[in-house]
């Protein structure tokens, strides 16, 4: 726009950006953020409509439980693995769906009925609901095939030589038939070292993992090993205030999560080297377009949340730099100096070149094979 750089010759005419007042140079450095953080909720809702809402595969199969909760769990549940819930609360041969909607929809205090069928033998429970952690436990583990879908790069799992594609077999011996059993596994190892046998290309390979404490998406520090589980995804598609509805969800969520995210780097709760350049982006790229349409989208939508967030950030040269400079000129009542805009515009484009440099550096060493 005529007028926006600093350098340029400026002749005073009305069309250029300086020529207006700072509530709309405000409102143009303002612009481009929110379209990045509207775009998400059309490219989501969009997809939603006309390709389908995602949703695990196994929600829509009758419940069997693959794997009942270990015996030290922190929730009791009478099923056991391989029950078949042939009635729960008078609703005949329950989806996975269904199931957990009527669980989660149970109040404290109230009692769930359950009719089991295990080899044979059938058995009526009734089940006192205590909280939300035992509701969301009831059920064991959910039917999740216990494949790795991606191992990320420097973490303990890719050191230990886990690769995607592996299924896990069984951890210190104990057989696992879900997802939510290895990482329960790794999670409550308190980081002593874990015997882990996967099959690989049909051969049984045995490995020695040693979780480490890192932060999870919630925060929270936990021990974990740098995997993702396999997901088996159907689509079911949705008009279109349901699928804005989901959309403005998931972006929402994205934009909390970012938030919180920029939060703890500056408290200093997670490490700068977490973050990704354009390396670790064109490698997650690669891995969204192998798994499908829905990964791509999804991309699409947390880069664009994140540039919408970063450039509102005060930091000089991107555009919430720019707006704070005229929130000073407009607190002042007077315009800054050009020399000192300068220099404000030079400390920020150095200050990013560093963090790019150093950001690009820890994801090219992550990429390096373990020595």
């Amino acid at each position: 726009m005529a007028g926006q750089d600093f350098g340029e010759d400026r002749t005073g005419a009305p069309d250029e950006l300086v020529s207006k007042p700072r509530w709309q140079r405000a409102f143009v450095a303002f612009a481009g953020p929110f379209v990045n953080l509207v775009f998400p909720v059309l490219l989501l809702a969009g997809f939603f409509m006309f390709v389908g809402l995602p949703h695990f595969s196994f929600l829509d199969q009758p419940v069997q439980v693959v794997a009942a909760l270990p015996a030290n769990a922190s929730v009791e549940t009478p099923l056991r693995a391989g029950d078949r819930i042939l009635f729960l609360n008078g609703t005949p041969n329950p989806t996975w769906e269904q199931a957990q909607n009527i669980i989660s929809e149970a109040a404290p205090g109230s009692t769930l009925k359950f009719e089991a069928e295990n080899n044979g033998a059938r058995r009526s429970l009734e089940i006192p609901v205590k909280d939300n952690e035992q509701k969301r436990r009831l059920l064991g583990y959910a039917p999740i095939r216990p494949v790795v879908d991606e191992v990320l790069p420097g973490m303990p799992a890719y050191r230990a030589g886990l690769r995607e594609g592996d299924r896990i077999l069984a951890v210190d011996g104990m057989k696992i038939e879900s997802w939510g059993q290895f990482v329960d596994a790794v999670k409550h190892s308190n980081g002593r070292r874990l015997a882990v046998e996967v099959q690989r290309n049909g051969q049984i390979v045995r490995l020695d993992l040693t979780p480490q404490q890192g932060p999870n998406e919630a925060g929270e520090t936990v021990w974990q090993i740098g995997v993702l589980g396999a997901e088996d995804l159907t689509y079911k598609r949705v008009g279109v205030v349901e699928g804005t509805r989901y959309a403005l969800v998931m972006t929402s969520s994205g934009i909390e999560q970012v938030f919180g995210v920029v939060a703890k780097l500056f408290s200093g709760r997670v490490s700068v080297k977490q973050l990704q350049s354009f390396v670790g982006i064109s490698r997650e790229a690669g891995q969204a377009v192998r798994k499908g349409p829905f990964a791509v989208i999804s991309l699409m939508a947390v880069i664009s949340v994140n540039l919408g967030i970063l450039n509102l950030l005060p930091i000089p040269i991107l555009d919430g730099g720019h707006i704070l400079l005229l929130a000073i000129e407009s607190f002042l009542r007077r315009d800054l100096s050009m020399a000192f805009k300068e220099r404000f515009v030079q400390v920020g484009f150095v200050f990013l070149l560093v963090l790019f440099g150093y950001v690009m550096y820890n994801d090219v060493v992550r990429m390096l094979p373990p020595r």
